[in-house]
């Protein structure tokens, strides 16, 4: 288990028998300020010892009880904390699931002036009892179910007295009880009095410690299951601060990989036994990011983002929760709609990608975020690889090819990322003829040269180069493959028709042909490159976009990415991990093919969160599909009418009850009321009117176009979820900002 059982969660192998070591998957290391490159394989090893213990997060989950002489560490209270099972999308540490329909609620100052006056009334009627003129009558009962004797000379008068004070009693709860009820004194209590009492309490009371066998503090799991020892060490650990949020997560994956089959209970033992909390760790040897600036639940796996608003226009139960997204729901694909400024990125975006990262680190997921140079999706130190295309002296490459050694599929590919935008101009109306004409050239070169041509060596190729295809059929005729040199001699052809597409790929791929990106792309294997192949692994990668200065070639190099991860994310073998795209302003990404791409992700334990500053941003025959494919929509403040109608209809409409209130004007018949009218009128400025009310139940849109562009507060979101098991949640108003 020396391998750190989040590697070995990745194999299905079977372990042996003799719990020999089995060796580590090669995975890229933490990304570190640059140094002159040399050298180096593909993919380098991982470093040799892990750094030191690191402390508990900054702002770590769950809160340490205060007063106590020694207070237990604050990762207790987090593993103690109930999560009760809620709808997807709300935030389940500590939540307290509220009905689904709203009770009457009564108007504070009704409530309060109604709670005024039954107390009044029940003091007079309390008073009068005690009055000398009612005194003898209200006693009646007590005269009649006791014995005489009892108040005759001789008699025991003090079991008299005793029943008295008991009858008063009784009399006083009576009087509580009718005009509490009609005062509605619990509600009052509960709006009202408590919560000011609660303010002068100097602390909640601790809860109760669990059972051994409940607490989650203790691992509970693992003894039951034979790994005492183990349990043991991990507790200590915790009690003594040693562990954090990521420990536990990250032991728990291992742990289930040992109920599964796919490692044994003595190596995970020994493993625990002899390094403690820091068992099992990352490939990094990290155990938590530098700075953390979202909340974060990693049992639950969730983020928060939000708090669902108190608003008529969210379903009761959603009201006051916490908002959040986890793999979940995040399986289903997240699609945020917004303009410039209205959070997408600082409130959405980099919590996901930072939840992301303490996943991976935690052996449960891969993350691949793409987005423009300068944008702040967390620091350098919370990946493994940042790949900065177009800048000088690169530390890793990004292989333009997805890591395939089969022509065809590199050229399907290629042939998405170059003229995937441009599928409904195309012969054929996709690119599959694009994919055609580029794997008659990735094939015979890769048999002449076995690696698949650079950038400006493909450009020679597609542009019909007689040097360059000349020296390419020369290498075949020696290496005597024919078939493939009637590949070539067929490209040859049509490359001399009018309308030939090779023309076109020569132009989009001479976009990559730029002296700032003379060092990417490599197949030669000089540098190291970043492949998406390598997904079934907790890899945490940013890529960064020239976006200034070369918008086509980041549009090109989105659309490569998107492909890239929509087909390596399906053929991975080991599906354990959730793998998660992050495409920050995904502009003129989207094709046809990507979204059939982003359908299958669902069912391979993969996701892709994609943002857009407005639908236009993508063809108007695609933004309905788009819409349809994601199962979590986010529509901002500041989205338009036009926006926010195809939010309004794919959202649907729900049967809600209104109630029309008609005021008709009574006629007075008498003079003494008409009298009374004519006062009323003159006292409050109004006619003496009767309400007449109607209620009926109609068919309304969840949220309008109008309600989406005028409604929304700035630093909300409307925000629908879906959970990969086809649960729903209506689309309700988050406050981001809390």
């Amino acid at each position: 288990m020396d391998t750190e059982g989040t590697h070995d969660a990745q194999h299905t192998a079977p372990q042996p028998s003799d719990g020999a070591h089995r060796p580590e998957p090669v995975v890229p290391r933490p990304a570190v300020p640059r140094t002159p490159p040399a050298a180096a394989p593909r993919t380098p090893p991982p470093p040799a010892a892990p750094p030191t213990v690191p402390a508990p997060p900054a702002t770590p989950p769950g809160a340490a009880p205060s007063g106590s002489a020694a207070p237990e560490p604050p990762l207790l209270s987090w593993l103690r904390t109930p999560r009760p099972a809620s709808a997807p999308g709300i935030w389940t540490l500590g939540h307290r699931p509220r009905p689904a329909q709203e009770p009457d609620r009564v108007p504070g100052r009704q409530l309060i002036s109604g709670a005024v006056i039954s107390f009044l009334c029940g003091w007079l009627l309390w008073s009068l009892l005690w009055n000398k003129y009612l005194g003898g009558y209200w006693l009646w009962p007590l005269l009649l179910l006791t014995p005489d004797s009892w108040r005759t000379a001789g008699g025991d008068k003090m079991i008299f007295v005793w029943v008295t004070y008991l009858y008063y009693g009784l009399v006083l709860a009576l009087l509580v009880v009718v005009f509490g009820r009609m005062g509605r004194w619990p509600e009052f209590a509960r709006r009202f009095l408590w919560p000011v009492l609660g303010r002068f309490r100097n602390r909640a009371p601790a809860a109760p410690r669990p059972q051994p066998a409940a607490d989650r503090a203790q691992w509970p799991d693992l003894r039951a299951h034979g790994a005492t020892d183990a349990a043991d060490k991990l507790a200590a650990e915790a009690r003594t601060g040693r562990m954090n949020d990521v420990d536990v997560a990250r032991i728990e994956r291992a742990w289930r990989s040992v109920r599964s089959g796919k490692n044994s209970l003595a190596s995970f033992t020994d493993t625990v036994l002899r390094h403690g909390a820091a068992a099992c760790a990352h490939p990094s040897g990290r155990r938590d990011l530098p700075r953390r600036t979202a909340h974060h639940d990693l049992l639950a796996h969730q983020v928060r983002i939000g708090t669902t608003a108190d608003d008529l226009r969210n379903p009761y139960q959603h009201r006051g929760a916490g908002c959040a997204l986890d793999p979940g729901v995040l399986g289903t694909s997240l699609l945020a709609v917004g303009p410039a400024g209205s959070g997408k990125t600082t409130r959405v975006v980099k919590p996901v990608v930072e939840s992301m990262c303490l996943q991976a680190l935690a052996g449960q997921s891969a993350v691949i975020v793409v987005g423009p140079a300068g944008s702040d999706l967390g620091p350098d130190e919370a990946f493994d690889v940042v790949v900065r295309v177009g800048r000088p002296d690169p530390d890793c490459d990004l292989d333009l090819y997805g890591g395939t050694t089969d022509p065809d599929e590199a050229a399907g590919i290629l042939a998405e990322a170059l003229v995937g935008d441009l599928a409904e101009q195309l012969p054929g109306g996709d690119s599959r003829r694009a994919a055609t004409a580029l794997a008659q050239l990735l094939g015979p070169f890769r048999a002449a040269h076995d690696r698949f041509p650079t950038v400006p060596e493909l450009r020679e190729l597609l542009d019909g180069a007689p040097q360059a295809m000349s020296a390419l059929r020369t290498a075949l005729q020696d290496g005597g493959d024919h078939t493939l040199l009637r590949e070539l001699d067929a490209r040859a052809r049509q490359s001399e028709r009018s309308g030939d597409l090779g023309v076109l790929l020569a132009d989009r791929i001479a976009l990559l042909d730029r002296p700032a990106f003379a060092a990417f792309f490599d197949p030669t294997g000089s540098t190291r490159q970043v492949s998406l192949r390598a997904l079934d692994h907790p890899l945490r990668v940013r890529i960064e976009l020239p976006e200034r200065g070369h918008a086509e070639a980041s549009r090109i190099l989105a659309r490569l990415v998107l492909a890239q991860f929509t087909e390596c994310a399906v053929a991975r073998a080991d599906r354990s991990l959730f793998a998660c795209l992050v495409l920050d302003e995904a502009a003129h990404t989207v094709t046809a093919e990507a979204l059939r791409g982003m359908q299958r992700l669902r069912s391979a334990n993969a996701g892709a969160v994609l943002t857009l500053r407005s639908l236009d941003d993508i063809p108007d025959a695609l933004r309905g599909t788009l819409l349809g494919t994601v199962g979590c929509r986010m529509a901002f403040a500041g989205v338009t009418t036009w926006d926010g109608a195809r939010f309004a209809e794919v959202w649907g409409k729900e049967w809600v009850e209104t109630r029309d209130v008609t005021d008709r004007q009574i006629i007075a018949e008498g003079a003494a009321m008409k009298a009374f009218h004519l006062f009323r009128h003159l006292v409050t400025g109004k006619a003496a009117t009767a309400k007449a009310v109607t209620v009926r139940t109609v068919e309304r849109e969840r949220w309008s176009a109008s309600d989406l562009a005028n409604s929304v507060p700035p630093g909300h979101a409307v925000l629908s979820v879906t959970s990969v098991a086809g649960e729903h949640a209506p689309p309700v108003l988050v406050d981001l900002r809390s």
